[in-house]
């Protein structure tokens, strides 16, 4: 593969770490956002293919796997398996862009692992698990057996947050967006 830097952010979802994502993509025109493979279904009218997912069949991701076209993936929750597929870095390293990632725990801590010393691992919480629930319960996209679901996994994903380079408590948007910034500003300096 080429080269570039990646900047990884990982998040128990509901943490915010998309909007912070987005702000940074707004910021630095030297970004460039990878796009994950799914399984899960779209959500509403608004997601589209090749721009928020790259959603493929169970069966196409499964070929994805043998094919070895992914530098990591995992099975987030039964039967919605997420990836990121390597021709994904290398379309936007060829552009002349750094890696910006969005992606739960786990696959945080595989891409840094992946891309080493090229990588920058930010680790998004809030203050309480009590405020997650509030956020997700006001996104109003969660069932009482989803959210149950989420707040469990935060809990057991949050267990992991020493091992990213960084942690954002994401209590003040306007805050984490500064303190994302500068962490972005100076990664891609060095």
């Amino acid at each position: 593969m080429g080269s570039g830097k990646a900047i990884i952010f990982s998040a128990p979802s509901g943490s915010g770490k998309t909007t912070i994502v987005r702000h940074l993509l707004e910021h630095f025109p030297n970004l460039g956002f990878s796009i994950s493979a799914s399984t899960r279904d779209r959500r509403g009218r608004t997601e589209e293919h090749g721009k928020d997912y790259y959603f493929l069949t169970p069966e196409e991701f499964k070929q994805k796997i043998d094919e070895d076209a992914f530098i990591e993936w995992e099975e987030v929750y039964e039967g919605n398996f997420y990836g990121t597929l390597k021709e994904e870095i290398q379309r936007l390293w060829d552009s002349g862009q750094h890696v910006i990632f969005d992606v739960d725990v786990k696959g945080g801590l595989n891409l840094k692992k992946y891309f080493g010393e090229q990588a920058l691992a930010i680790f998004v919480k809030v203050p309480s698990l009590e405020i997650l629930e509030e956020r997700l319960k006001d996104r109003g996209t969660e069932s009482e057996e989803s959210l149950s679901r989420r707040l469990f996994k935060a809990k057991f994903e949050t267990s992991f947050e020493n091992k990213f380079d960084v942690i954002i408590v994401n209590d003040n948007k306007e805050q984490s967006f500064l303190e994302a910034e500068k962490l972005v500003g100076d990664f891609l300096k060095n």
